[in-house]
């Protein structure tokens, strides 16, 4: 199989290839500069393309980033819509978000992610997973769950107690409270910050560095690294669990309200448990 018949099926990202193995993931939106959300074939390309690149002889290391305004815009509201309303859809939708987890995690090859502007929702999955996060200092990064009215399932609770800490972590995730790209280097959320205009050539020069290493001693180093993460599966199965039954309760859809009408969320003060 080529390269190009490996990947024709993908429509919602881009794959640039580059020098000396480097392959190129762009959440875009081109050149009109708008924010690039994750509607149903985003967030299903997002959760499946991992195992392509895994089984990819001719890929050494990943560049993941987005295009136009910001990284990424979270999930599309239709989208969203969609999960509250079908349980079909929803339930295909968790195995998707379950699968994007656990398909980073696995893939063997080196991850290097470059976050500019907001960086929101599933392309956040991948990019705060993968194995060299960089942001730009001037990042917004928002885990926007709570906001929505469900729980911080995605990779919330597998990853950022792990990079930040417990405390940090239930502020910036209760709270639903932004990241700056600096804040984020400073608590360990990233590897690296850098200013904006230095983002993609330094993940470039990450991601030849890898590429043109060992590939066994890098891709097993990763392995063994990522035990952390599964040992954290468990919390990570209860938290997408919580995440998705909250797409079937009524928070959900004053969340999507107030997001369409630009408003602070009202919700229930009444607690059922």
């Amino acid at each position: 199989m080529t390269r190009t018949e490996r990947y024709a099926s993908y429509r919602a990202l881009q794959i640039v290839e580059r020098e000396h193995g480097v392959l190129e993931l762009v959440m875009g939106a081109g050149a009109n500069r708008k924010l690039s959300t994750a509607g149903h074939e985003m967030h299903r390309e997002l959760a499946n393309i991992w195992r392509d690149i895994d089984s990819d002889p001719e890929t050494h290391a990943v560049v993941i980033r987005g295009e136009g305004a910001g990284f990424s815009g979270g999930g599309d509201l239709s989208l969203v819509e969609d999960m509250a309303n079908d349980f079909d859809v929803r339930s295909r939708v968790w195995r998707e978000a379950r699968d994007l987890v656990y398909n980073v995690i696995n893939c063997s090859k080196p991850i290097v992610s470059a976050m500019h502007g907001p960086a929101v929702g599933a392309g956040l999955v991948a990019g705060l997973l993968a194995d060299i996060p960089i942001a730009a200092k001037t990042a917004r990064i928002i885990d926007g769950h709570t906001r929505l009215g469900v729980a911080a399932g995605d990779h919330a609770a597998i990853v950022w107690p792990l990079l930040c800490g417990m405390a940090k972590a239930k502020y910036y995730l209760l709270l639903c409270e932004p990241v700056s790209g600096e804040e984020a280097e400073r608590i360990g959320l990233v590897s690296l910050a850098v200013d904006e205009a230095e983002l993609l050539p330094k993940a470039y020069e990450i991601a030849e560095r890898l590429a043109r290493g060992s590939h066994t001693a890098i891709r097993w180093t990763k392995y063994a690294l990522n035990n952390w993460l599964r040992m954290a599966g468990p919390s990570f199965d209860t938290s997408l669990a919580l995440e998705f039954m909250g797409f079937a309760g009524p928070d959900v859809r004053e969340g999507i309200a107030s997001l369409r009408e630009r408003r602070k969320p009202s919700f229930d003060p009444d607690c059922p448990f």
